[in-house]
């Protein structure tokens, strides 16, 4: 069993994204807490603006403090969708979204642990 308390998002180094954010740096603003069915969860605070990632699962998104835009890339349309604290979001499976921050966001996800992927495409969907 695991129990953690949603205040820890607190001790979170925040990631500044750029062009030369590694994998490493990304890793040390996020915690994963566990599984849940075929998912993980953690917690992540960042911003900036992440690269493009789709999942074979539905995304659970929780906004705990802070602002941030999703992106939704569907192969139609384009949607975007602002959240702030306390709302939660859930990103269609099979959809490219990514996500920006102006001002900094600390969130919760919960999200596939495998299948998932990622593009720095200006359009994954081409």
């Amino acid at each position: 069993m695991n129990v953690t308390n949603i205040s820890e998002i607190e001790t979170l180094k925040q990631l500044q994204i750029a062009d030369k954010t590694s994998e490493n740096d990304a890793e040390k603003s996020m915690r994963f807490l566990g599984t849940f069915n075929q998912c993980i969860y953690g917690m992540v605070n960042f911003i900036g603006e992440t690269p493009w990632e789709l999942h074979p699962d539905d995304e659970y998104l929780q906004v705990i403090d802070g602002n941030v835009e999703v992106t939704l890339l569907a192969k139609e349309n384009r949607t975007e969708i602002s959240l702030s604290a306390g709302d939660i979001f859930t990103v269609p499976k099979e959809v490219w979204h990514r996500q920006f921050s102006e001002h900094g966001v600390k969130l919760m996800f919960i999200t596939s642990s495998e299948g998932n992927q990622h593009s720095t495409k200006d359009n994954p969907n081409k």
